[in-house]
């Protein structure tokens, strides 16, 4: 079994409840139709019924009447999510009106649901950008507590089973904070161990990567990524961790050996955190298109609920991969409350 089955597995045994606000976007119906097939998550689609409905007869899906379909302008819970919208940003001057309004909003409507309790997660992004919906789950459902940043971290899945988990890796951040503050830094590392974990079903050797191993350079970006290894270390002491440490440093036992003796991390680490999103966001490209590895994400950090964003190129498969994680994230959340 691979780390996709064991992931879909682990989703199956026990079922999250996983919210589409884009409940009328053609690939995220076909998913739904295969996760409820599957029984991978119990499914909430928002969107008009009536057009859900025309939606699943024109392309033969035959499991959507198992998912749970919220009509986003006409359910019996509006008023529920607009008090508590309304609670939440009143002294942002967010009014009554307004918070009812916003609460017809799939993407706050979805964020509403799973801050009341109605929902464990949320995958959206098929048609809307990253930042419509990063908005609202930064605003209503908020990050996990001692977490101060959101980042996005990538399961790199390579050909080179020496590393990581049989070639299994997560990188982060590679998709939100482009130059993060050493206390950031910090935050996006114990945030990437915790998604190695509850994902990848490893215990986390992080490496906080730079240009620099122990002090080889001199430069105030190695600065910033030696003292968020010591502000991790500090906010997690039983955390494997280590910095800075080149790449190489970072994965090859040898030149680990060499580079930082006695290091726990350096050679083993099957986290990689990378100083700056260019740096980790060139990286993952890199690996996945002159590697031919496959990267399967960004998988959202730090939220105190999984809220996971697609890329609106994003295939049917993508979006089954994502709900099963997002699954897998709400069950670690819950063990670890």
């Amino acid at each position: 079994m691979n780390l996709i089955e064991e992931i879909i597995a682990k989703a199956k045994a026990n079922k999250q409840r996983i919210v589409l606000p884009e409940g009328t976007e053609r690939r995220t119906l076909e998913a739904a139709d295969k996760l409820l097939n599957d029984e991978v998550a119990d499914i909430i689609l928002i969107g008009n019924p009536e057009e859900i409905k025309k939606l699943s007869d024109e392309m033969n899906l035959t499991n959507l009447d198992k998912a749970i379909i919220i009509d986003p302008k006409n359910h019996a819970k509006h008023q529920v999510y607009a008090e508590l919208l309304f609670e939440l940003r009143k002294k942002k001057g967010m009014t009554l009106e307004q918070a009812s309004q916003l609460a017809e909003n799939p993407l706050y409507l979805a964020c509403l649901m799973i801050k009341n309790g109605d929902a464990d997660g949320e995958i959206a992004g098929a048609q809307n950008t990253t930042g419509d919906v990063l908005r609202p789950a930064l605003q209503i459902i908020k990050t996990a507590p001692g977490v101060s940043v959101v980042s996005g971290a990538f399961i790199m899945f390579t050909k080179t089973p020496q590393y990581g988990k049989e070639g299994i890796l997560l990188f982060a951040d590679c998709a939100v904070m482009p130059n993060p503050t050493a206390e950031e830094l910090a935050s996006i590392a114990i945030a990437s161990a915790q998604t190695a974990r509850d994902i990848i079903g490893v215990q986390p050797r992080v490496a906080m990567l730079s240009f620099s191993t122990k002090g080889s350079a001199q430069h105030e970006m190695v600065d910033k990524v030696t003292k968020a290894t010591a502000l991790a270390k500090e906010m997690a002491p039983d955390l494997s961790i280590d910095g800075e440490l080149q790449a190489d440093a970072a994965i090859v036992p040898s030149v680990g050996a060499t580079k930082a003796p006695g290091s726990e991390v350096a050679g083993k680490a099957n986290v990689l955190v990378f100083p700056t999103l260019e740096s980790g966001n060139i990286a993952y490209k890199l690996v996945q298109r002159m590697g031919n590895a496959e990267a399967v994400g960004p998988i959202l950090q730090g939220m105190a609920a999984p809220v996971n964003d697609l890329s609106r190129g994003c295939s049917v498969e993508d979006i089954y991969k994502m709900v099963a994680i997002a699954a897998n994230q709400a069950i670690g959340m819950k063990r670890n409350k």
